[in-house]
């Protein structure tokens, strides 16, 4: 809820839109309203001051709302804050990426103080259609939400019968309202429910049609209300002004009813257009909080039976009196167990890093037992394809024990995607060789045949991106290197055509220990 306490952050690089956002947010209540030109100036006023709610422009110089969006979700002490994003426009590809970097709302332009109330709302609250109007030191929220959703038209004549005849057109497909001066239409245009068209006669005592345009167009809650002239000036100089002040159209009267009709008709045609547009980027948000919503359900609700299964099995290997084979089955239930929760953590870990919201923990691996292990693990699971799995050592990488600085949940993940991978492309009988250094980064090299077809190695590390694997979904590889590139390492396919073999290099930063030997020593033990 908007109170005297809530800090606005408005980023954009027009000072017209700046003022426009501004005057809207006081229309709401707002009393604290910061202001940046462009992404980078609002990261260092984020920083520095704060801020409740950021209301960024998208297409600006120096760092435009995408790029700071993305840097807010990074931030930890920023990431919570809602996000509005405002736009003219745009492809359904952007918004996806919008959305994926974690935006809270998207508003897109021409848009009324009531669009902006609502669009705050439910960055706010994640509550659409709720509107905070603050008076004074009282607070109530309003919902606004009309049950007739038709586009609304606004006809100002001083003349009843002219009211009459025109509104008569129009009230079987729109709702209409009427004014007889000037000064009623503003007080209608500038309020929280402003008209999407104005029909506006010229010639009214007190404000004629010409000064209400102008006050209009100078309002930054009114200034974008289409309007069409009605009037019985033949002067082309009146009509060159009444262009002048941003009229859609003139009509002249008498009025033609039909022609009329077809103009109102087709003005309005784009009025829906863009409430059609808003609303289809509204669903692909919800839809998008949807699918993560489903999904960290479905986690929650998966944790604690597989918890369970774990629980009741360590007590049957604890109670003891089991045959070998009996052991042995529920070691492997245990083990399934335990990869699933990895594997649930995982999902959540890669929508984190594609999003751009992860933030690695990084703390000491033994990187050596961990390949063991998955090697072991391997040569179990593959024995019917007899493959030969190395593993290479270099020399006194054995005695120094190689560490890396990054994750233990996501050292395990890539690697075994890796060298399952690696596993099921191998032919039948060939050889599987992993090598292990350790210099100023620990280096990985794994190598199998056949050599990566030359049409799909661009497409290698892509995701959804498979050659040749039956059932395969391509997230492997891809996985593995966003998994690398989060823990500050990398991961490069290289193809040596020559013997028909694909090896891939991977590198992580080294958790820095005493010289004991010389760094980088190149003779090789073979781990059984």
């Amino acid at each position: 809820m908007i109170t005297n306490e809530t800090v606005f952050l408005v980023v954009d690089d027009a000072d017209t839109m700046r003022k426009i956002n501004s005057s809207q947010l006081e229309l709401l209540g707002a009393r604290k309203i910061l202001l940046a030109n462009n992404g980078m100036e609002a990261l260092a006023i984020l920083r520095a001051r704060r801020v409740n709610v950021i209301v960024s422009d998208w297409n600006m110089p120096v760092m435009d709302g995408l790029a700071l969006l993305r840097e807010v979700r990074r931030d930890p002490q920023l990431a919570h804050l809602p996000f509005i994003m405002v736009t003219a426009e745009c492809a359904r590809s952007q918004i996806a990426d919008a959305i994926d970097a974690g935006v809270s709302s998207i508003l897109i332009k021409p848009y009324s103080a009531q669009d902006l109330a609502q669009h705050i709302a439910r960055a706010m609250q994640h509550r659409p259609q709720v509107q905070t109007i603050t008076t004074g030191t009282d607070e109530q929220a309003v919902v606004i939400e009309p049950k007739d959703k038709r586009p609304t038209l606004l006809v100002v004549d001083d003349v009843p019968d002219n009211l009459t005849l025109i509104a008569g057109l129009f009230m079987q497909d729109y709702r209409v309202r009427v004014a007889q001066d000037g000064r009623t239409a503003l007080s209608i245009c500038t309020s929280q429910t402003p008209p999407d068209l104005l029909l506006l006669d010229v010639m009214m005592p007190n404000m004629d049609g010409f000064e209400l345009a102008s006050q209009l167009r100078s309002h930054p809650q009114a200034s974008k209300i289409p309007l069409i002239f009605i009037t019985a000036l033949s002067d082309p100089g009146a009509q060159i002004r009444a262009l002048e002040l941003g009229a859609i159209n003139f009509v002249s009267k008498p009025i033609d009813p039909d022609l009329l009709r077809l103009r109102v008709v087709n003005l309005l045609r784009h009025v829906e257009q863009h409430k059609t547009l808003q609303a289809d980027y509204d669903n692909m948000l919800e839809l998008a909080r949807l699918r993560e919503e489903v999904a960290q359900i479905s986690q929650h609700d998966l944790k604690a039976p597989l918890s369970g299964m774990l629980g009741l099995t360590q007590g049957l290997l604890n109670g003891g009196n089991l045959l070998p084979r009996q052991a042995e089955l529920l070691h492997l239930l245990q083990d399934n167990c335990l990869q699933v929760l990895d594997m649930l953590r995982l999902s959540a870990v890669l929508y984190q890093i594609e999003t751009g919201r992860f933030q690695l923990q990084a703390e000491p691996v033994d990187i050596l037992p961990l390949l063991r292990g998955l090697v072991e693990a391997a040569r179990e699971t593959y024995l019917a394809k007899r493959l030969t799995i190395e593993l290479l050592v270099a020399d006194g990488s054995e005695l120094q024990a190689p560490r890396v600085q990054g994750d233990a949940l996501l050292c395990y993940s890539l690697l075994n995607n890796l060298l399952k991978n690696a596993c099921e492309a191998a032919p039948e009988g060939t050889r599987i060789r992993l090598a292990l250094s350790d210099a100023q980064t620990v280096a990985i090299s794994l190598e199998n045949q056949p050599a990566v077809p030359a049409q799909f190695r661009p497409q290698f590390f892509a995701k959804h991106a498979s050659f040749g694997k039956v059932g395969g979904n391509g997230l492997g590889t891809y996985s593995a290197k966003l998994l690398a590139e989060a823990q500050q390492g990398s991961l490069h396919l290289e193809v040596d055509e020559a013997v028909n073999l694909t090896r891939l290099q991977l590198r992580l930063p080294r958790v820095e220990t005493t010289p004991a030997r010389a760094a980088g020593a190149t003779s090789l033990e073979l781990i059984p």
